[in-house]
């Protein structure tokens, strides 16, 4: 095929404000957001799943984890080859109306089996969420505010998170009300949202090395190859990972082990100071991730891998003395300081996925970037944290199987420190190497 370029008008320099500019990440990081509540509202009502189909923690763990995650991964390499060619925008808003409805779809589940398939479709629609996002971000913001933009656009997370544990808790009434209701009501807003986007934000035009034949676009395996041979690259997508392992499976498991811990604890007071802890504490240590590395990155390009290396060492600690204490608001504050400290690597990792990939290529890298992190974190936290917990439970009792189970979470942490520090010696020479093709 000759010349497919962008199917829909380049925006013209007007709409390119900085006032335009805002709009759209607000829209994408609303966008995210959604993308959050949906994840996340399986690991907070899985108690009331628990209890209603009989499941166990494996059974639990696959649900949060890999039926989500398998074709979320696969599906995304392919999505992000259109959105280097096709309507990034159009893209994203699909992508949230299939996501959305089959949220709202999970509520209809009779069974395990139902649940689990609707999983699964979340996850397809999912998908195409991030990398054609990212791609418009790094189109709209110049290299040295994109780690800023790409803070701000993973605020969608943990605001995310929050809105879905208020949710929870404005539904569930305090255990009242069917698990049922919550997914449905979460899942039809997303629709709307796909709407005001599709008819609000346009097309952005694209750098200009990037309008030019198929036949000059490089391929799948190609954009592969070129991006595996930047250390900085992988380093940070590893990095990212275990990290996220980590994460993800406090994230799914947390309120399980708060419920079984803490005999007669109030539910809906958990549920809100969870939402407010995602909205701030979460949300500060993400901003300031993306706001201190692209400050100290100008003096030192090291910055990017430093930082989350630094505040891990910081705030892994936590993790540990939070899972030992017998008072619960203890525990959940020593869990705010985990939260608040690795927030930091998300906009450092995302910047470093754009800043370093081909200009051609950088929905691409965002969607490879996403299936490492994927496959290890998404897919590997809740779900091997669940199968862990199942396999202990004859032994340890169902309390003491999941605490030990979430004590494990140290060891990907670990090798989170150790990777960021490995890719801090050498992120100066692969920044050298983007700029001399051009950022």
């Amino acid at each position: 095929m000759a010349h497919s370029q962008v199917q829909t008008a380049p925006v013209e320099k007007a709409d390119t404000s900085r006032a335009y500019r805002n709009y759209v990440l607000v829209i994408l990081t609303l966008v995210y957001a959604f993308n959050f509540i949906d994840r996340q509202i399986i690991g907070i009502l899985s108690p009331f799943i628990k209890a209603d189909l009989g499941l166990d923690d494996a059974q639990l763990g696959l649900l949060k984890g890999v039926y989500f995650a398998i074709l979320y991964t696969v599906v995304g390499i392919p999505i992000a080859w259109l959105a280097d060619r096709y309507s990034r925008v159009n893209i994203i808003a699909i992508s949230l109306t299939l996501w959305s409805g089959f949220t709202a779809a999970s509520g209809l589940a009779m069974n395990y089996t139902q649940l689990a398939l609707a999983r699964i479709g979340v996850g397809i629609g999912e998908a195409g969420g991030s990398p054609p996002s990212h791609s418009i971000i790094s189109d709209l913001f110049p290299k040295e505010k994109r780690a800023g933009a790409l803070a701000v656009y993973s605020l969608g997370i943990p605001f995310g998170v929050m809105l879905a544990f208020f949710a929870s808790a404005f539904f569930l009434q305090g255990g009242s009300a069917d698990w049922r209701t919550v997914m449905i009501s979460v899942g039809l807003p997303g629709v709307i949202l796909a709407l005001l986007l599709k008819f609000t934000v346009k097309e952005p035009k694209r750098t200009e090395s990037v309008q030019t034949d198929d036949a000059e676009k490089p391929s799948v395996s190609a954009s592969l190859k070129t991006l595996l041979k930047i250390p900085t690259w992988w380093g940070m997508a590893l990095g990212i990972s275990f990290g996220s392992f980590g994460n993800y499976a406090i994230s799914t498991w947390i309120i399980d082990y708060y419920v079984r811990a803490f005999a007669g604890l109030d539910i809906t007071q958990l549920l809100i100071a969870f939402g407010i802890i995602n909205g701030s504490a979460y949300a500060i240590g993400v901003w300031l991730g993306g706001y201190i590395a692209d400050r100290w990155g100008k003096q030192n390009k090291k910055a990017y891998a430093l930082l989350p290396a630094i505040a891990l060492i910081i705030g892994v600690p936590a993790l540990y003395f939070s899972l030992q204490v017998n008072d619960l608001w203890l525990s959940v504050g020593l869990m705010t300081f985990l939260l608040f400290t690795s927030g930091s690597y998300l906009g450092p990792s995302f910047a470093m996925a754009q800043t370093l990939a081909p200009i051609n290529v950088r929905a691409m890298s965002t969607a490879l970037f996403f299936f490492v992190l994927n496959i290890i974190a998404l897919g590997g936290g809740p779900t091997i944290t669940g199968i862990i917990s199942q396999a202990l439970v004859p032994s340890l009792g169902e309390v003491e199987a999941l605490r030990q189970s979430l004590l494990y979470l140290i060891v990907p942490y670990a090798l989170s420190i150790i990777v960021f520090l490995w890719t801090s010696t050498k992120i100066v020479k692969d920044w050298e190497m983007a700029e001399s093709r051009g950022l």
